[in-house]
């Protein structure tokens, strides 16, 4: 077994995710991970980086699949031991003129950015090593589809008690309320990536809560960020930040001095704790 460090970035061919994996293999003192549902796409960027003289390894990993979640879980248990960084950055969104219809975006949207971070984090989060860092990347577009929330849901979202069981039961509700078209009336926002980014913030502040509470001595610190509006595939040509500047506020997070008690259960913009 390796006693080497190891980090590993979900989503990592391209954009944001790729100079997240860029800047640990620069900085990180052990082996990065980049990781594409598609082999080939994801040994293309590997290659791009080994251009530069940089040393990324590659592991397939699909967030929409349990048994390839397992797959890198059980690699890493083999040949690490663990895991000391884990950055969740894989995401989908659909463009804002897409015709697809509402709940399938909903449905879609969701699966892969709250349900798919969550797979992950149930199978990998047991296994981080003690002063671990995890960052779940999340997005502004939380904190204003929060706003436009019911009052009701927003206390739901905020509470500092709410469980995961709850948050779950509350995002399939969403979903399920987009397929009877009364979402609106239920108090949600006509956003289904801002709802999908509420489950991720949400759920961040559930987990760095369950670490202090089962693991407190481990020190491992566990935060949600916005990279900020960057100029990707995803988010367009227009947006203002390159990806090596929407990569800035996730890496500093992952690689948080191990002398450093926070942030931890934090939503983190541009290196600054954002209130909630």
């Amino acid at each position: 077994m390796s006693s080497v460090p190891v980090a590993v970035v979900t989503g990592s061919n391209k954009g944001i995710g790729f100079e997240i994996v860029r800047a640990l293999c620069k900085r990180f003192p052990g082996d990065v991970y980049l990781t594409a549902r598609d082999p080939g796409r994801g040994q293309e960027a590997v290659v791009k980086l080994q251009e530069e003289g940089l040393h990324p390894l590659f592991h397939q990993l699909d967030i929409d699949d349990p048994q390839s979640i397992r797959a890198l879980r059980d690699f890493l248990k083999q040949k690490y031991g663990g895991l000391n960084v884990l950055v969740n950055n894989a995401a989908i969104a659909f463009k804002v003129n897409d015709q697809t219809p509402f709940a399938v975006q909903a449905e879609v949207t969701l699966k892969t950015n709250f349900f798919g971070t969550r797979n992950i984090c149930t199978e990998l989060l047991p296994i981080m090593k003690p002063y671990g860092r995890v960052v779940n990347v999340s997005s502004m577009a939380s904190s204003s589809a929060l706003g436009r929330c019911s009052q009701e849901l927003q206390k739901k979202f905020r509470s500092d008690t709410i469980t995961e069981e709850e948050l779950v039961e509350l995002m399939t509700k969403f979903v399920e309320d987009t397929k009877k078209n009364v979402h609106e009336k239920e108090g949600w926002p006509n956003t289904a990536y801002g709802v999908s980014k509420i489950g991720v913030t949400v759920l961040s502040r559930i987990q760095a809560r369950m670490f202090n509470e089962k693991r407190k001595g481990d020190h491992i610190l566990l935060n949600a960020c916005c990279p900020g509006w960057v100029r990707t595939d995803m988010a367009g040509p227009k947006a203002p930040k390159s990806p090596e500047e929407g990569a800035e506020t996730p890496v500093y997070l992952a690689l948080l001095p191990s002398d450093a008690d926070g942030p931890h259960g934090q939503f983190v913009s541009e290196k600054t704790v954002q209130t909630w």
